[in-house]
């Protein structure tokens, strides 16, 4: 009988941290990724940084093959912005890395 209750508790335990992931996933607070897993050698798209400016409008750099953009993401949508003066400084900086 108490082996029966151990086991309700770790399940309910789990379901609880299963619960606040989901819910932090759908609100962009939490993501599951490994650096070095998968294809990342291979990919043309790249983030470079990120600013999150309020809870549901952030400004994201992104590198597209040889070109930097910076994109503006709203609820009511996103926009490509320019970023030539951006773009110069922080092919120097990646660089470097």
């Amino acid at each position: 009988m108490e082996s029966i209750r151990q086991v309700l508790a770790v399940l309910l335990v789990l379901g609880c941290l299963g619960g606040t992931l989901y819910w932090l996933r759908s609100k962009g607070a939490a993501r599951l990724s490994v650096r070095g897993f998968g294809r990342s050698a291979n990919r043309q798209m790249r983030l470079l940084e990120q600013l999150r400016l309020a809870p549901q409008h952030s400004l994201h750099m992104v590198k597209v093959g040889d070109k930097v953009l910076l994109v503006a993401l709203s609820p009511g949508g996103c926009s490509v912005l320019s970023a030539s003066g951006v773009a110069m400084q922080l092919e120097d900086r990646v660089a470097g890395q």
